[in-house]
């Protein structure tokens, strides 16, 4: 699976993704203490829409476009819809924000946000996008040493979103050591780990090994646009959170109905549960 931002930018595994990203940030904020904001496979940024790339797939019509003027929005979608509407002032829709992109404009003055992007040209679109932003520090290496390399970090509190490209057989493994590695290294960490819902046997396998992680806490987050019964196509996407600061539960239970109901394509469904519960 060819996972790279821009062809799939605004579909609906970013909605369920940017709009998880953004409570999370927001439920950080609550505390006064700064807090970094961590992204291993950060992408460009920033996504035009009608650009070349997301153009050839269009996937962003059955995302992001489905929700745009919908007059039913929940409040709890306010900080993402405030995102893009300051990118398309014009209330015509044609810039989507990736993760770096959200990330900066949430957090707030105290925190800060690491970025990195292995990929040399959207590498360096990315230091051009977020230009400007003291904050904002951009890495060009390899994503998966993202936990080895940055963390722990001084501020004691990080949120790290780990969001491959899944070109390659193992990267959901992958995910799982760079879990690991991430709670070894600052325990209290936030990881979420984004991932397609395509292959159930595969997936199963990838719960097991979540399920032995040393995460303290782990909750699992999915949303449907399709019945997960064919390996051909994706039938949704998912998040794996570790440490899910208090109130994300009792959010995403407001928002993952409304989502489901909003982006199906032939059969919408929702899950959410504990893979890890805290002792």
């Amino acid at each position: 699976m060819n996972y790279r931002h821009a062809f799939h930018a605004g579909n609906h595994a970013d909605v369920l993704k940017h709009i998880t990203l953004s409570r999370l940030i927001a439920l950080l904020s609550r505390k006064e203490a700064p807090f970094v904001c961590l992204d291993s496979h950060a992408g460009v940024g920033l996504y035009d829409l009608k650009g070349d790339q997301a153009s050839r797939t269009g996937e962003w019509l059955e995302g992001i476009a489905r929700l745009w003027d919908a007059p039913d929005l929940p409040e709890l979608t306010a900080d993402y819809f405030g995102v893009l509407r300051a990118l398309n002032p014009d209330d015509q829709l044609r810039y989507y924000p990736g993760s770096p992109e959200l990330a900066r404009q949430l957090t707030r003055m105290q925190d800060r946000v690491l970025l990195n992007e292995k990929h040399p040209e959207d590498g360096q679109l990315l230091k051009d996008n977020m230009r400007g932003d003291r904050r904002v520090a951009v890495h060009l290496g390899e994503g998966w040493h993202v936990p080895r390399a940055l963390l722990p970090v001084a501020e004691k509190r990080a949120l790290l979103l780990i969001d491959p490209p899944f070109e390659q057989a193992d990267e959901l493994e992958r995910c799982i050591t760079a879990l690991n590695e991430s709670i070894a290294r600052m325990r209290q960490t936030v990881v979420a780990i984004w991932y397609p819902i395509k292959d159930e046997r595969q997936l199963k396998r990838f719960y097991q090994g979540l399920e032995k992680s040393s995460a303290p806490k782990l909750l699992r987050v999915e949303l449907f646009v399709h019945s997960p019964d064919d390996a051909t196509r994706l039938s949704g996407s998912g998040l794996a959170i570790a440490n899910p600061p208090w109130g994300l539960e009792d959010e995403l239970k407001q928002l993952l109905p409304w989502l489901a109901g909003k982006l199906a394509q032939s059969k919408g469904d929702w899950r959410l549960d504990w893979l890890i519960e805290e002792k």
